[in-house]
């Protein structure tokens, strides 16, 4: 029976050596915000559909590992609506009485080794906007969910229940409530859960259901035994025969269920047995022929569950599994399709459209497609960020690229930042298969470190694309690697490191190794019978692979000393270079046996600190264990807090500040300011989804985030983070430092068009001043002030008033220059002028007291232009941002005075001289107000340009341009200065009346006119 680790937390243990305690909660992290960067071009695995039979653009998704998704228009995008609750979905079901209800059950059903973990039932009805938690929350793993189709209040749900331990909530349940409570109505053993469902929607009472023995260890897996079983119902699920009537004799596995909604008394089912097959009933179940048995009906079926019947033709069959398949004969043979087309393998989930059966919908291990044409041909959604990566990395190159490999998806790399985003394109795959380590040389920019499953360990030349296989070889012994192969690159050394029983180390790039230590694990040969693994259907993947190392970390202090991590519970160190190792297991506190170590970290600040995390879900235990030693394994401090949530999976410190720490676990990110005292979660920006691996960009500074189901995500800056003492934490306002900011380096003005891919978030061209307040402020002013070094304002912000960590963008500009509304400027982008590279100082205003601070702008490294073009430039900006000045306010004090003139002018009889004399002269204004902007609205492209418009176009061709101007430009500016001068003198030749018409209006009684001052004009709009 789960527990929820939270209720086990015990009494804090602090180590020893922590600083002061640091209090930490969500709204200290404040504003930081990690953007999401994809990609979407490999997708990721899909478990769950459900589409509104009334309105087909409504389309629900769930993902594996990444939550469910939702679009209202077909698939052409997709919104995440469940980022809140658990990220692994296994089951989704709209109500067919009001689609806006939506049920999510989850915890994938697919349940191969990498499985996430589910709490139970939600259900919205808001379409999605908002859930509830509805039960079943210790039933783990949701494999059906059916609503009745009259009645919404009635509802079943099949749960697989635990994968790893016995016991939870398994079985068929039942709901006549609305989800108030449940009723288990369809069970067998505490190892048996439920694996599908189907209800015959003419006559709802009558439901089929399968139940499913099945059980995963650290080392093996198991379908099939006494507890599974074909059943149905004919009163709503009250009671249940088990149907048997040809069908396999013996252990049943998995079976697969489908009705055809044209003839509900034909049935399909896909029994796992010792010889599977599938089987079909024309008699409602009360007996099965023997019908299909290719390759790809009956391959791997506890990981392939799903059999659909065309919605018109009970004799139209499809079968998506490792490829799509179609029988047109009832099931008597399948013929291949779909593979071929391009899908990627590995299908889960399968729709056809009730009122069109052309149209359909496959969800596999890489994404969502589409049918048109009744699943001859398809076409990819690529808008689905969902991929699952298990580690990444970084290199060294601006903007740097990451790198990682994905379930089912390969090895990746894909650049951390780029303007306009980060498209799909953009990201470049480096192998093949499962993908999981992927390290860049730091000393050779070509080569490129990358495994698939079972030790497949490859060197990629990225000039030539050639990978080479260098996986370690031991003549006479047979090495065991796990799925995941630990390969690791020593900060200190350079060395290569891969993992098997042994390591091994490299110094040539993998064309030779060292085996520098014994083994290190176990070595317990009841653990290593991969090949008996699958139960009644045989599945060995190297999924099971164990007593193998998992982790490795060599101390970025001293390339001596090495720490390894194995899935069988071991930790051991070696101090000397692999000359002699410790145990250091038994050290642990509190550790269970056997337990699976996910991480060890070695850390950046002391030569005997180590980190480690362990995951031990396997076994059933899903409680969070995290450890610290500082003597070299000697002893250990558990860190524990009421703020974590899900088993750990991996701990990185930071490389500056030693008491900030990272901590990824299988329900999110968490922080702790005071080396694991005190933890908050992270959820600025980031779901509920399990953290595979952290990294930390040594030169940006970025928390870099692989998640196991949406992608990569950045926290760009920890720097300010790194600055939250004590003292700052208790002080009122805390000013804090942020790395140094690049300058834009120029205007992209390439286009792009990419309808219907989803697109990765880019770092900006914006820098950020930070500062921490300790409440939140809500009464007066709060305001950011930026100065140059000569101590001139360059600009005033509106400052956060949250409570934690502020962040106040600056786009790295002066103020944007005063331009008045004008209709053919709308696409005109008017922004200051970019300031240039040096520190700024920065004043934060908080009622009456004010707190100061600095920015620091620099040039990027490969800045192509010399200091005295960039004085060039700058001069020109700065005359064409007067130029622009002087045109606003001369246009603005000219329609003043025209419109002032008209309305004395109002003001006197018809046919008097004076009122003429004002007609005219607000004529003479108006067309010199034409000579100086464009006057008309229009519509589309006119080509009606003025002076005004003209300047500022040169203002915005050389502002976005960060080199020189050209002598064309130079030319330019210097006619528009000759025109402005010659508007201004059109203005004083008109101004010289002024004396005359004033005489004339105060003999009338009238108010004089005036002209607007520069001054005046000024002030208005500061």
């Amino acid at each position: 029976m789960r527990v929820l680790c939270s209720l086990l937390l015990l009494t804090l243990a602090a180590p020893s050596a922590l600083r002061a305690q640091v209090e930490i909660s969500t709204a200290t992290l404040g504003d930081l915000r990690a953007r999401a960067i994809g990609p979407a071009v490999m997708s990721g695995r899909i478990s769950a559909l459900a589409v509104s039979p009334a309105d087909s653009q409504q389309i629900y998704v769930g993902a594996a590992g990444g939550g469910v998704w939702h679009s209202s228009d077909g698939g052409a995008s997709f919104q995440p609506i469940f980022d809140d609750y658990a990220s692994s979905i296994g089951a989704l079901a709209l109500d067919p009485g009001d689609d806006k209800t939506v049920w999510v059950g989850s915890g994938e059903s697919w349940v191969r080794n990498s499985v996430g973990v589910g709490d139970g039932l939600y259900r919205s009805r808001d379409g999605g906007r908002s859930f509830q938690h509805m039960g079943l929350e210790q039933s783990e793993h949701i494999s059906q969910i059916i609503v009745h189709p009259q009645d919404s209040n009635v509802v079943w749900v099949a749960a697989l229940g635990p994968l790893w331990s016995p016991g939870g909530q398994r079985g068929i349940y039942k709901t006549v409530d609305g989800g108030k409570s449940w009723r288990c109505v369809l069970s067998d053993n505490d190892s048996t859960g439920a694996a599908d469902l189907v209800i015959d929607v003419q006559e709802p009472d009558i439901l089929y259901a399968s139940l499913w023995e099945v059980r995963r260890t650290p080392y093996s897996f198991h379908s099939g035994g006494p507890g599974s079983g074909l059943y149905k119902s004919v009163d709503g699920g009250e009671s249940w025969s088990r149907l048997q009537e040809g069908l396999p004799e013996g252990h049943l596995g998995r079976i697969s269920l489908a009705l055809a909604p044209s003839r509900p008394n034909r049935v399909y089912a896909i029994v796992e047995s010792e010889k599977t097959a599938l089987y079909r009933s024309d008699d409602a179940g009360a007996s099965w022929s023997r019908m299909d048995e290719s390759s790809n009906t009956i391959v791997r079926p506890f990981y392939f569950g799903e059999i659909v019947v065309d919605p018109v033709d009970y004799n139209r069959v499809y079968r998506p599994a490792y490829s799509l398949t179609i029988s047109t004969n009832g099931g008597k043979s399948f013929e291949s399709t779909g593979f071929a087309s391009g899908v990627h393998p590995d299908h889960h989930a399968y729709w056809v459209d009730p009122r069109n059966p052309d149209y359909q919908l496959t969800a596999t291990d890489g994404g969502l497609y589409r049918s048109l044409d009744r699943g001859r041909s398809w076409d990819f959604l690529a808008n689905l960020p969902i991929s699952q990566f298990y580690q990444v990395r970084y290199d060294m190159q601006n903007p740097y690229w990451v790198y990682g490999g994905l379930q089912d998806n390969g090895s990746w790399r894909g650049p951390s930042d780029a303007r306009g985003g980060i498209a799909n394109h953009m990201w470049e795959n480096l192998g093949g298969g499962d993908g999981f380590h992927v390290w860049p040389d730091p000393s050779d920019p070509q080569a490129v470190y990358w495994e698939s499953q079972g030790g497949n360990v490859q060197r990629l030349d990225l000039g030539i694309g050639d990978s080479q296989n260098i996986r370690p070889f031991v003549s006479g012994e047979e090495l065991r690697f796990n799925w995941n192969t630990p390969i690791h690159i020593g900060a200190a050394s350079q060395a290569l490191y891969v993992g098997a029983q042994h390591l091994f180390r490299s110094q040539d790039q993998g064309r030779s190794w060292k085996r520098i230590s014994p083994d290190l694990t176990s070595d317990d040969p009841s653990k290593q019978l991969q090949e008996e693994s699958g139960g009644l259907t045989v599945d060995n993947t190297t999924a099971e692979n164990h007593c193998t190392l998992y982790s490795i970390s060599e101390s970025p202090l001293d390339s001596e000393i090495v720490w390894t991590g194995s899935d069988d519970g071991r930790v051991q160190v070696t101090r000397d270079g692999g000359g002699s190792w410790s145990d250091v297991t038994g050290n642990l506190p509190q550790l269970p046996r056997a337990a699976w170590v996910s991480s060890v970290h070695a850390s950046r600040h002391s030569p005997s600190r180590v980190y480690v995390t362990v995951d031990n879900h396997r076994n059933g235990d899903q409680d969070l264990y995290l450890y610290l030693s500082d003597d070299w394994g000697a002893t250990w401090t558990r860190l524990q807090s009421e703020a974590m949530e899900g088993f750990a999976r991996v701990i990185r410190d930071d490389p500056v500040n030693p008491d900030l720490l990272f901590l990824g676990s299988e329900s999110g990110l968490f922080v702790s300011l005071d080396r694991g005292g005190h933890w908050a979660r992270f959820e600025g920006g980031l779901p509920r989804v399990s953290v595979r691996d952290l990294a930390i960009h040594p030169r940006q500074h970025d928390l870099i985030i692989a998640t196991h189901g949406r992608g990569i995500y950045i926290v760009d800056d920890l720097t300010p983070l790194r600055h939250i003492t004590p003292q700052a934490a208790e002080a009122e306002v805390a000013m804090l430092p942020s790395r140094p900011f690049e300058l834009s380096s120029g205007f992209d003005s390439r286009q792009r068009f990419q309808a219907g891919q989803w697109t990765g978030q880019g770092r900006g061209e914006m820098a950020a001043v930070a500062y921490h307040l300790r409440k939140r402020h809500i009464i007066g002013d709060l305001k950011v002030e930026i100065f140059d070094g000569e101590g001139n304002l360059v600009i005033s912000l509106p400052g956060g008033k949250r409570k934690g960590i502020n962040r106040v963008q600056w786009a790295m500009r002066g103020r944007a220059p005063q331009i008045a509304p004008s209709p053919t400027l709308q696409a005109v982008p008017a922004l200051g002028p970019l300031v240039p590279e040096g520190t700024y100082q920065v004043r934060l205003t908080k009622g009456k007291k004010s707190y100061d601070g600095q920015i620091h702008l620099r040039l990027p490294d490969d800045y192509p232009f010399a200091p005295h073009q960039r004085r060039q430039r700058r001069q020109i900006i700065a005359t064409l941002y007067e130029m622009q000045g002087d045109l606003a306010y001369l246009a603005k004090a000219v329609t003043q005075m025209s419109q002032d003139a008209e309305a004395r002018a109002q003001e006197l009889p018809q046919g008097d001289q004076l009122r003429q004399d004002l007609e005219a002269w607000a004529e003479a204004l108006d067309e010199l107000q034409g000579r100086l902007v464009a006057s008309r609205q229009v519509q589309g492209i006119s080509g009606e340009q003025q002076l005004r418009e003209e300047v500022v176009g040169l203002y915005a061709a050389v502002n976005l341009y960060n080199g020189p101007p050209t002598q064309s430009q130079l030319e330019q500016s210097q006619a528009f200065g000759r025109q402005i001068d010659e508007r201004r003198a059109d203005l004083r030749v008109l101004t010289e009346r002024l004396p005359q018409l004033n005489q004339g209006l105060q003999e009338a009684g009238l108010a004089p006119l005036a002209l607007l001052s520069r001054q005046d004009f000024d002030e208005s709009i500061r």
